[in-house]
């Protein structure tokens, strides 16, 4: 059985990051909660943007195609609005932040989330 996990990815999320994986490197994300653009998922080299004490590491996200995880972590706040909710890493067409790696492409990440159901809220926080 598979291992529970926070974050998943879309197909279509999975496209996208084997493109930006070959053309940039080992791959992660970050997710703020701030105002415009830091609500979304930013994709950054891997290390680029530097994480601490005020950040969970959610996932550690295996793609098919890319040789090393890809870590999503979310700002410790934020992570307290959503810890009750199930992550879906997808993309859809219009431009994001200036920072994140999909920029360029016209296309941006964002997040669709559900409730944890009460069995995976009890494997996720046992």
């Amino acid at each position: 059985m598979p291992e529970m996990s926070r974050v998943d990815l879309t197909p279509a999320a999975a496209g996208l990051i084997r493109r930006l994986r070959a053309a940039h490197g080992p791959l992660m994300f970050h997710q703020s909660g701030g105002c415009c653009d830091g609500s979304a998922p930013m994709c950054y080299p891997e290390g680029e943007f530097r994480t601490g004490s005020s950040d969970v590491l959610l996932a550690s996200l295996t793609v098919e195609g890319v040789d090393e995880p890809v870590t999503f972590w979310m700002s410790a706040s934020q992570f307290e609005r959503w810890r009750h909710t199930h992550l879906t890493v997808d993309v859809v067409p219009g431009r994001g932040s200036g920072f994140s790696l999909e920029a360029p492409e016209g296309v941006r990440f964002l997040i669709r989330s559900r409730l944890l159901t009460d069995a995976e809220r009890a494997a996720l926080d046992g």
